[in-house]
């Protein structure tokens, strides 16, 4: 089984297709139904959009416009 989604795995993300990539369900076969794991990817994100955008660019001149 992979690891959890942590705040740091936001420096592994580079593109928006990272995030889908990075965040999913480790444990979909123990969930009880599919809104709970949707409701989990949906943190996972959020929490992973909130550590990029405090993070600001990494390289010189690349501005979010």
């Amino acid at each position: 089984m992979r690891k959890r989604t942590t705040p740091k795995d936001a420096k592994l993300i580079e593109e928006a297709e990272d995030l889908e990539y990075l965040v999913e369900d480790k444990r979909a076969v123990w969930r009880a139904d599919g809104a709970r794991a949707r409701r989990r990817q949906r943190r996972y994100k959020n929490l992973l959009t909130r550590q990029l955008v405090s993070q600001g660019p990494d390289i010189e001149g690349d501005v979010l416009s």
